[in-house]
């Protein structure tokens, strides 16, 4: 049985006319090459890494030829549905490991060859996290990269602070006074600039749930993510500390500049907590120093952190010669080869343990603290990351927005999402 949002994805399908099917992103390929088509969302610095591989590998194997076809992000998944329900699809696909309950269900994906991607190597060479991509004795999809999360700061602002420039939080007091020390408001109390930027619906909802939550001596969910654990006194300890840095310390609030990322981006917030994916926009940024930090810990020592990633798997429609020269494509990109690529163009974590961990890369003052992140992250089991996060973001913004108690917000969360849960295990 269909996972609802799948059904809800095959369903828009029939607004797809024919016509859209046949704009040459699905046409036949010439009889002479093998030709296969990879697909991901766009995303600049991804593309052009793709691009790149794509050049390399067609030069080791001169008899296949790869089409990469790119998406926005928000038609992705309707576009992959649709392709699987004319038929057609992709013969590689990229998808976000939270999604791939549904990709399973819908036949979007195909097993990997246990043959050509034996379980016990791929546990031997990829950190732990690869996992989530497993489903009973299968995995589905290999990441050529992995992300964690971190502390970006604005080393301007803490000089101006009167704070050391070189010596970030490494605590979640030390986060707090780092904050106040920064915030900075006019004669109306507006904020001139922010201590922390908040983006419930893009990176603290991750924060919250697998990184505070643990830090107050809790767990977001059973170890096999199929019950509710948060709603507990650690989860409802975690969600005092977020909402209160907000509506009790008021170093920051949600909204300030529309997105946390964009506050920070602006020199108007002198912390962020966000990916590694969010490194080749900040790389940009010319009107001020700023640096990267492990995210702190709390006031015993205990650390966490947040991996996910975006996987490579076979779409579902792929065969014969195609299935062959898609084993041969995933292999390459998911080689340490491509994992170098990817760091170097996309600023990514390498998702293979023996290039991510190298004395280089763990010595690097950018790449070594989202790197040392690894080593005690969680990656979340979600059966629809979309509804999850919705479900965190509710919760946050009735503490924010309606002055809702953390207990009372936090109960009326895990109830909603356990019931999401049980529904989709049923399924």
């Amino acid at each position: 049985m269909l996972h609802a949002s799948t059904r809800g994805l095959f369903s828009s399908v029939k607004m797809l006319s024919a016509g859209a099917l046949a704009l040459g992103l699905l046409a036949a390929h010439p009889a002479s090459a093998v030709e296969i088509e990879y697909w991901q969302y766009v995303f600049e610095s991804r593309v052009k890494a793709m691009d790149e591989l794509i050049k390399e590998f067609q030069a080791e194997n001169p008899g296949i030829t790869v089409k990469q076809v790119t998406f926005p992000y928000a038609d992705y998944q309707t576009r992959v549905v649709a392709a699987k329900a004319a038929g057609k699809g992709p013969d590689v696909v990229q998808l976000f490991y939270g999604w791939l309950d549904n990709f399973v269900a819908g036949g979007l994906v195909q097993p990997l060859s246990k043959e050509k991607f034996p379980a016990a190597t791929i546990e031997k060479d990829f950190f732990p996290i690869v996992s989530a991509m497993k489903r009973g004795n299968d995995y589905y999809g290999l990441p050529t990269a992995v992300r964690s999360m971190a502390l970006f700061y604005n080393k301007n602002l803490f000089k101006a602070a009167g704070l050391d420039p070189n010596k970030p939080p490494q605590t979640l007091d030390e986060l707090l006074k780092a904050a106040q020390a920064t915030t900075k408001r006019d004669s109306a109390g507006n904020f001139q600039t922010a201590g922390i930027a908040f983006d419930i619906a893009r990176q603290d909802h991750n924060w919250w749930r697998e990184i505070l939550v643990r830090q107050f001596g809790g767990a977001p969910y059973s170890a096999d993510g199929t019950k509710v654990a948060y709603d507990s006194e650690a989860g409802r300890k975690a969600l005092e500390f977020y909402t209160g840095l907000q509506t009790k310390e008021k170093v920051g609030r949600e909204g300030f500049m529309d997105e946390g990322q964009a506050a920070f981006r602006g020199g108007l917030a002198a912390m962020v907590i966000d990916g590694t994916f969010r490194l080749a926009s900040f790389n940009t940024i010319s009107g001020f120093e700023w640096g990267v930090a492990e995210l702190p810990a709390a006031a015993d020592g205990t650390r966490s952190n947040y991996a996910s990633y975006f996987a490579n798997a076979i779409g579902g429609t792929a065969k014969g010669e195609k299935l062959e020269a898609a084993q041969k494509f995933l292999a390459f990109i998911t080689s340490e080869k491509a994992m170098n690529v990817w760091l170097e163009k996309v600023g990514e974590l390498p998702a293979r343990k023996t290039v991510a961990l190298s004395e280089k890369n763990l010595a690097n003052p950018i790449y070594g603290p989202f790197i040392r992140g690894l080593n005690y992250a969680h990656t979340t089991l979600f059966v629809d990351e979309a509804a999850q996060r919705q479900i965190s973001i509710d919760m946050v913004n009735s503490v924010l927005l309606q002055g809702t108690s953390a207990s009372a917000a936090l109960s009326a969360a895990a109830v909603k999402e356990q019931q999401l849960i049980d529904k989709r295990k049923a399924n």
